[in-house]
């Protein structure tokens, strides 16, 4: 295989590795256009969980170390499952680029080739 099969062959899996990332960032915009995962999720979840939670730890009924584990545990979920949802769109978008990038560097190549 020749260097340039092998820098091809590179940028083939790359686009693929992008077209993923941004099927994931395509899928992540319309479950936030549905008014279920916004209802649910975006609001229920990440904003109205999360305040109940923080003002559960101030109630004394919730002082012991358990209860306050089990909420400090509950709260880290929320923001773990946020940082996740960013992630997606982040690497959608960085996808995006170099996925144009890597099919200008494609046509480069094949035009070596011939």
């Amino acid at each position: 295989m020749t260097q340039n099969e092998e820098q091809l062959e590179q940028v083939e899996i790359s686009i693929e590795q992008a077209k993923y990332n941004i099927g994931r960032k395509d899928s992540l915009i319309n479950l936030t256009k549905n008014t279920d995962f916004k209802r649910l999720i975006l609001e229920d979840y990440f904003k109205s969980e999360a305040a109940r939670l923080v003002m559960v730890r101030a109630e004394p009924a919730m002082a012991t170390d358990e209860h306050q584990d089990n909420i400090n545990n509950a709260l880290i979920a929320i923001g773990h499952l946020n940082q996740y949802l960013n992630a997606i769109m982040q690497m959608g978008t960085m996808a995006q680029r170099a996925m144009e990038a890597d099919q200008d560097t494609r046509e480069e190549l094949l035009a070596e080739a011939n």
